[in-house]
């Protein structure tokens, strides 16, 4: 049985979905997907325009995990990559890969355009500002707008001036700036997407969690409580998610990354005077902390934040009052807002902030560790996928794949992964090295 979709405001307001019945019956299929996240919808569209018979498989709902809960920043960069970090670790296809994740904000837009979503998905390419919290970090600006920029992607440096205008306060010292950015209802995105698979020959197939997989001759089967789908291809697409549901689903792979508890927020909605001072232009902004302030508009004027917490205890009150503190401090137009939904959900975090992008076998792909930046990469990653089990060569595949690497101690990891936060806390008032 399917777990209750988590109470959110992007589950109160989005575009309902008629629910998609549980697999009932031993069927066969070009592709199995397991999940209807961004990245298992985005295949199935994708296979299902090269006119690729896709069969998703959902344990919950679609849009349950991380895919429905997330802030909804439309972000075309890593955490902590440039391109020519990527270009060191993977080579020719690291440099793919770094094409892939810089246009990746303008691919999902253009995505959404394609199919009719963009209304559903409350999608607005408004552009990406990534503020310098402190003067040491306008150097690290400079240099990621210098990295962006030289790979051909449309990065821009603002100044002190520039950003408070941009922002509506003065509390930032300039910073990165890209206009292919921009923010949308990620559940709407995720309904919109699976839409679209549907309407391109997918089905999806909700209340059907995967109790196991395996290769079998030339094929791959996933079998669930009550049927199994056979098929030439295989997508495992549960990121942080992988062992939520069934613990032995993937354990290598669930072990290579450490699920992250991130809470999300929504403010009350904002008058017309103070959005006319505070973003005006409705941009997405997470500025260069780690621990992250970060926020920009729903479509209703609400204020769309969020936060973490070391403590499990009280943590509802304890970052909502911490984030309000954060809004009167930068912004005394807003003061110390009402935080009329706070809601919570996991983020896939790898210790070197690379992803993980898995071959499990012919015609058998995975990948995990969006490190906070799944909106947009989950699509582009999707649209690879697709075109790997499609018949595209390796060579032009923007994947660049490695075997699970489980992390020592992974268990512990798990445990103490809240404690990093006040380790990048006393981080954030340090200078980085020039």
């Amino acid at each position: 049985m399917s777990e209750a979709f988590p109470p959110s405001l992007w589950a109160a307001v989005a575009v309902p979905r008629a629910a998609a019945p549980a697999l009932d019956a031993h069927i066969t299929a070009d592709t199995v997907v397991i999940g209807a996240g961004f990245s298992g919808l985005s295949t199935a569209l994708h296979l299902g325009r090269a006119g690729i018979k896709a069969v998703v498989l959902e344990a919950n709902q679609v849009g349950w995990g991380a895919s429905g809960r997330n802030n909804g920043q439309v972000i075309p960069t890593m955490t902590a990559a440039e391109p020519a970090g990527m270009i060191k670790r993977w080579g020719e296809a690291g440099e793919r890969f770094a094409h892939l994740v810089g246009g990746s904000a303008s691919y999902l837009f253009d995505t959404l355009r394609a199919e009719g979503a963009m209304a559903e998905a409350e999608a607005e390419q408004t552009g990406w500002y990534q503020p310098a919290h402190s003067p040491g970090r306008v150097k690290l600006s400079e240099r990621r707008v210098k990295a962006w920029a030289e790979f051909g992607f449309p990065a821009r440096l603002l100044d002190r001036a520039e950003g408070a205008a941009l922002v509506g306060s003065d509390k930032w010292h300039g910073g990165m700036f890209n206009p292919t950015g921009g923010h949308v209802n990620p559940l709407g995105l995720a309904r919109g997407l699976a839409r679209a698979a549907e309407a391109h020959g997918a089905v999806i197939h909700e209340g059907s969690p995967v109790t196991g997989w395996s290769r079998q001759g030339d094929d791959w089967v996933a079998t669930t409580a009550h049927g199994s789908v056979r098929a030439r291809a295989l997508v495992l697409a549960t990121n942080a998610y992988t062992d939520h549901t069934t613990r032995s689903l993937a354990p290598k792979l669930a072990k290579t990354m450490v699920p992250v508890l991130s809470w999300q927020m929504a403010t009350e909605p904002l008058g017309n005077n103070v959005r006319a001072k505070v973003l005006p232009g409705r941009q997405a902004v997470s500025d260069t902390r780690g621990n992250l302030f970060f926020f920009r508009y729903d479509a209703r004027g609400r204020m769309i934040t969020g936060g973490a917490s070391i403590l499990p205890w009280g943590a509802v009150k304890r970052v909502a009052e911490g984030q309000a503190a954060r809004f009167a401090d930068a912004f005394p137009e807003i003061g110390a807002p009402r935080m009329d939904y706070v809601w919570s959900g996991y983020v896939g975090m790898t210790w070197d902030r690379f992803p993980r992008v898995i071959r499990l076998g012919p015609n058998g792909w995975a990948w995990v560790g969006c490190n906070g930046r799944g909106v947009a990469l989950s699509v582009s990653l999707g649209r690879e996928m697709a075109a790997a089990i499609a018949g595209t060569p390796e060579t032009e595949l923007a994947l660049p794949h490695s075997k699970p690497a489980p992390l020592p101690f992974h268990a512990i990891a798990r445990r103490i992964a809240p404690g990093y936060l006040a380790w990048l806390k006393r981080a954030d008032k340090k200078e980085p090295a020039q």
